[in-house]
């Protein structure tokens, strides 16, 4: 017998298709299951092997699900803004509709091709009318409730793509998109003010199944910190800086203070500054840096000292020099730091360098050489002197601070508010109309969705201006609230937008009235499972979080975090180990492996190709080997009889919990090397029961479906193997018939013994005692006990 996997694998993809299999039933009696997967961004390059790992994890527990009886929805669509396409478009002189088009039109043949069990009457598309006009509903929403604002703040720029960056997406200082260096731009941005959903998002995390290293990251990145708001009076004046602290015990240590060289402080008093041209040059180097360059830790430390102004430490009365400093940022914090330079390196390093004074408040460490940021005795702190816990020591100076009102308890956040827009013309227009008397009004709702303008120049301007803001016919327009002229806002929403609600409109896709019926939320969410990769653990995972909490808040969805569980792919490296990049010649392409091997062998060596959470390097033989193992379960269909082995029903019960277990816990080599063993047992045999072959048909079909329901119908299957019942292990064929045991001598392990699990204490002793060891060692000695537990031990007394 050949296995036409070609032939096979196009032959039951049409049959899914036709008969919609995988059509998930809104509002059914069964129980629900929500897998989701991220979808993709749909790049001209196509699918790449790590997506088809993506995709397989849930893959795999969406096909048990619905052989379990559920009901499931598996859905997929595609996250098309963005700057690819619109770089894409640019080069080519191509339309980013068209290029969009063309590429969602290949990347679904290649998932169909590879036999995905997508509900394809769902799929959505992040660039569609239909579905942006809900994103900017949402938008308007936001910005109804005083979460979504502008502001003039410095920005991550990227002159070579001309769009303003995230800092998560300039990263190094470099652009995401085309790596090059960032600059810093002042500009009027958008935000979203996910920093007051701070503590909900970090609540939220005791109610989800995630990794904790998953936890860990999102804990991280929004960086609650715990400690104290201090006011420092500048010498001689009635002005204060502000300051947040995590350690205020420490504040006898202050030796002098930072601010960032964009403080308005130094512009108010700039009369009385002495070395304002010094203050003013170095001021201009810092605009030059990217928000990298000037927080990195390990490089030079470079400030200027600010003649003419100084601060007054609030607990020891003693002036404090001010300096500015690139390091110090004025959207972290307060904009200033009081520096504790024998406790903190690199307000070490900085006192070193320019000459400060520095004071041990801690007992510890060699000063002279370094910080000390370790524990230990206060010393130099007058009232503190003593304490040695720095909890205690930490509240008794918030209790003085208070009690003086020189300062109060507080909390900070790393996370800083979502920079939330772009001047490029892909992406959602933001719905916002800016009046010179009415001021920021939203686009009446049954206005939305505000379109992009068909255009075909679409360039950004270079001064990082959208190209937007060159068609007059879009700008130009009517206040909505006044009747009077006005202009259109011409940023565009970053591409994080679409991906912050996906989920929720794969439930009801096609909705004009809302952007999904409510009773249909109500029975789908929240989503059961959801894998991706470690890359979106943190932005993506945390915005969408953010977004579906605010419509909890509203009354739009109904739980307050939108996935249950979450779980993560590994990487797959190039067989030299490291990460695939056409650079390095490196990248397997799916559909070559898949025309040269099959759809089903690809799918199985991607999930038994190691741990799925790790990284693993792409195997050529390891793939040849998947392939010969599905040519020899294809082959097994000749031995197939009608009547059940009775040998082989331990082992085939034993696969049933094994991988029943193994695909909840994403243990899939371990699964996949059952049914190997399995087969191995098969083919071992004289012949294999009709039944015990179906059965092992179905444990392999969530990896191989294909050539699994091509066998299933040879077989005389009916209907679709895919929706077939998995199948329930019986444990009492679990139970091995024979074991071995240890043999022990007046209870010292000497020997092991195969035994029935029927035999009694007689021909237990008889068949040990047949053991050379155990006839030399009990030579001449009487048994005078003996403790047996079938199955357990065997123990001689002797004498």
């Amino acid at each position: 017998m050949k296995y036409d996997f070609a032939k096979i694998e196009s032959k039951w993809q049409k049959k899914w298709a036709d008969a919609d299999l995988f059509a998930a039933k809104d509002n059914s009696d069964k129980p629900k299951f929500y897998g989701l997967v991220e979808f993709p961004y749909p790049s001209g390059a196509g699918m790449h092997v790590g997506h088809i790992k993506a995709y397989s994890g849930l893959e795999v527990v969406s096909r048990k699900r619905r052989m379990q009886g559920y009901n499931v929805l598996f859905p997929i669509g595609f996250d098309a803004f963005g700057l690819p396409a619109e770089n894409y478009a640019i080069k080519t002189n191509t339309h980013p509709r068209i290029v969009t088009d063309q590429n969602i039109e290949r990347f679904s043949n290649q998932m169909k091709r590879m036999g995905f069990s997508f509900d394809w009457d769902r799929v959505i598309d992040t660039t569609q009318e239909d579905y942006y006009k809900w994103t900017q509903w949402i938008f308007l929403k936001l910005f109804e409730k005083g979460l979504a604002y502008r502001d003039k703040t410095l920005v991550n720029y990227c002159p070579s793509c001309k769009v303003v960056l995230s800092n998560e997406d300039s990263q190094g200082g470099k652009c995401d998109i085309c790596h090059s260096d960032v600059i810093q731009k002042s500009k009027e941005v958008w935000y979203l003010r996910i920093t007051k959903y701070a503590d909900k998002l970090l609540e939220g995390l005791n109610e989800v199944d995630y990794p904790d290293n998953i936890k860990q990251q999102q804990q991280h990145w929004i960086g609650k910190s715990t400690g104290a708001f201090v006011n420092f009076k500048l010498d001689n004046e009635q002005e204060s800086l502000r300051v947040y602290t995590t350690r205020p015990d420490t504040l006898f240590g202050v030796t002098f203070m930072v601010i960032a060289p964009e403080h308005p402080l130094i512009d108010k008093y700039a009369d009385q500054i002495r070395n304002m041209d010094q203050i003013e040059a170095y001021r201009e180097e810092c605009a030059k840096k990217s928000e990298f360059e000037r927080i990195e830790i390990n490089k030079d430390k470079t400030g200027v000292k600010i003649d003419g102004l100084m601060a007054v430490n609030p607990v020891s009365g003693k002036k404090v020099p001010l300096f500015i400093a690139d390091y110090v940022m004025m959207g972290y914090g307060t904009g200033a730091i009081m520096a504790v330079p024998a406790h903190d390196q690199r307000d070490y390093d900085f006192a070193k360098k320019f000459g400060e004074e520095i004071i041990p408040v801690i007992k510890g460490g060699d000063i002279d050489t370094e910080a000390y940021t370790g524990d230990g005795e206060m010393i130099n702190s007058d009232f503190l002197n003593g304490y040695t816990n720095k909890k205690d020591s930490i509240e008794k100076m918030i209790e003085v601070l208070e009690e003086k009102g020189i300062g109060e308890k507080g909390v900070q956040y790393k996370m800083k508010d979502w920079a939330f827009n772009r001047q490029r013309y892909w992406g959602e227009p933001i719905p916002i109309v800016h009046c010179p008397k009415c001021g920021m009004v939203g686009v009446p709702y049954e206005e939305l969705p505000l379109r992009l303008p068909k255009v075909e120049h679409f360039q950004p301007g270079e001064d990082g201006e959208s190209p937007l803001a060159k068609i007059d016919s879009f700008v130009n327009c009517k206040c909505p609230k006044c009747g009077g002229d006005a202009k259109r806002e011409t940023d565009t929403m970053p591409q994080w937008a679409g991906s912050s609600w996906y989920f929720l409109r794969y439930i009801d896709p096609h909705n004009t009235e809302a952007l999904a019926d409510p009773k249909k939320l109500k029975y789908w969410m929240p989503v059961d499972w959801y894998n991706g990769g470690m890359e979106h653990v943190t932005r993506h995972m945390i915005y969408s979080r953010f977004w579906h909490r605010f419509l909890y808040d509203i009354g739009v969805v109904n739980t307050p975090e939108p996935y249950a569980k979450r779980s993560a792919q590994g990487l797959i490296l190039g067989p030299d180990g490291t990460k695939m990049s056409k650079s390095k010649g490196n990248v397997v392409d799916p559909l070559d492996v898949a025309d040269k091997y099959g759809a089903d062998t690809l799918r199985t060596y991607i999930l038994f190709m190691g741990d799925y959470g790790a990284s693993t390097p792409w195997n050529e033989n390891s793939v040849r080997g998947c392939k010969r193992f599905l040519d020899r379960v294809y082959r097994i269909f000749e031995k197939v009889t009608d009547e059940n082995l009775h040998s082989l029903d331990n082992p085939l019960h034993k696969a049933i919990k094994k991988v029943s277990d193994d695909i909840e816990d994403m243990k899939y080599n371990t699964a996949i090397a059952t049914l190997m063993a399995l087969l191995n047992d098969f083919e071992s045999a004289t012949t294999v029961g009709k039944e015990q072959y179906v059965t092992f048909l179905k444990l392999l079909s969530p990896f191989a479906p294909h050539i699994t329901e091509e066998l299933w119908e040879m077989l005389g299957g009916e209907g679709f193997l895919s929706v077939s019942e998995w199948p329930v292990y019986d444990e009492s064929k679990m139970v091995d018939e024979t074991v071995e045991i240890g043999v022990q001598v007046n209870g010292k392990p000497k020997d092991a013994v195969e035994l029935s699990l029927d035999d009694d204490e007689e021909t237990a002793v008889a068949k040990a005692m047949a053991l050379p060891k155990i006839a030399n060692i009990t030579a001449g000695k009487n048994i005078v006990k003996v403790i047996y537990k079938p199955g357990k031990i065997l123990n001689l007394i002797v004498k």
